[in-house]
């Protein structure tokens, strides 16, 4: 069962001569529990693709339809509630807000919805990311890796439809870096999470069920690595 069809989708920036077509009609579906990875060098489209997918921004043509829900048919403020509530979200740099506590940063898109939180679901998130003694701490009195776990703590909380990670393990150590491919790999396959990854990293990137290769705002391949 597809859980995100895309099509024709694309992304111009500026008008006339100076327009700058940053995806060019892209076509491709999702099933429900996938893990893919998204490479391609910078600039080819791959961070475009990623927030039109997230319902970051909108895209010039095209639609994105995550668990039947054509997302650019809402306006902003449904756009945002169902970003909350559908689309977990992953950075390079974390994007914790730094004066609240893991606990409050890892439940705030439910505080937001004003939906109570599920006691013995977060223990299991926090027990499985390792944060157990870290809840009360601030952001700034963690590590890199730990910042990471976090945000990832944040973007399964509401049970998502999608988890997107944009380079998570970009401004990471190898060590770090395994972890948190480690635990990814983890909740995609032990919650059938569906997981979509940028990433420079072919290591990373052969691990997926599947890699989209992206240049020049078009998937030059899409290859099954692992059925």
């Amino acid at each position: 069962m597809s859980i995100l069809e895309i099509n024709g989708l694309s992304k111009s920036y500026g008008t006339g001569e100076t327009a700058v077509k940053a995806l060019d009609n892209v076509s491709f579906s999702v099933e429900k529990g996938e893990f893919i990875a998204i490479i391609g060098p910078s600039g080819s489209g791959k961070s475009t693709l990623l927030h039109l997918l997230g319902g970051v921004d909108r895209p010039s043509e095209g639609n994105v339809m995550v668990d039947h829900t054509d997302i650019y048919q809402l306006n902003e403020t449904q756009l945002a509630i169902f970003r909350r509530r559908q689309i977990g979200l992953i950075y390079q740099f974390y994007n914790l807000i730094p004066v609240l506590t893991v606990e409050e940063n890892m439940t705030l898109p439910l505080l937001l919805d004003q939906h109570a939180v599920d006691h013995q679901q977060f223990h299991d998130i926090v027990e499985a990311l390792g944060l157990t003694g870290r809840l009360h701490h601030l952001p700034n009195q963690l590590s890199g890796g730990q910042q990471q776990r976090v945000s990832i703590g944040r973007a399964l909380i509401s049970n998502p439809a999608l988890m997107l990670a944009d380079e998570p393990t970009g401004n990471l150590d190898s060590k770090n870096s395994n972890e948190i491919i480690e635990l990814l790999k983890m909740f995609n396959k032990t919650l059938n999470q569906t997981l979509i990854v940028i990433t420079h990293d072919e290591q990373i990137a052969l691990q997926a069920d599947r890699v989209l290769s992206i240049e020049d705002g078009r998937i030059a391949k899409d290859e099954v690595i692992r059925p």
